[in-house]
């Protein structure tokens, strides 16, 4: 079994809407069984919280469901997780000080050139930036799929 970790700064947007978009994912293509996901950020601002209503809402609204709760990075994840991708390079940063077996990534990596580098924060902004987030996500996870099985 393969196990993914997607990361955020504070678990409550990006990564949990990732870890929902590739759960789907891997249901719809009979693959559950072979992956196991998760979330996390590299802070605890928001440790046991569910993720941010405005990502939930634009989430359901294309049939995704964020069930998780935020938690934070942990030293055993980069042992436990064959995979960890971070959403923004800052992010990356943060994850790569970490020891451990891990592959530590950007989610980037599985977009095409047409996209931009980092998952962008929509915390601050309006509507739209959580539309954007799960149309890189959705982009993006058919290449991280196809990386892992």
């Amino acid at each position: 079994m393969k196990r993914v970790l997607f990361v955020c700064m504070g678990n409550i947007c990006r990564s949990p809407a990732a870890e929902g978009v590739f759960l789907q994912h891997l249901k719809a293509a009979k693959l559950s069984h072979l992956v196991e996901v998760d979330s996390a950020g590299t802070t605890a601002y928001h440790q046991g919280e569910a993720a941010d209503q405005r990502m939930r809402a634009a989430a359901a609204a294309r049939g995704y469901l964020l069930n998780s709760r935020s938690r934070g990075v942990v030293a055993a994840d980069f042992n436990h997780f064959d995979l960890i991708v971070a959403m923004d390079k800052a992010n990356l940063a943060e994850l790569q000080q970490f020891a451990g077996s891990a592959e530590v990534v950007l989610f980037s990596q599985y977009l095409t050139d047409d996209w931009a580098e980092e998952v962008p924060d929509p915390y601050y902004g309006g509507e739209d930036g959580f539309e954007t987030v799960l149309d890189m996500l959705e982009a993006g996870t058919g290449s991280l799929l196809k990386a892992l099985t």
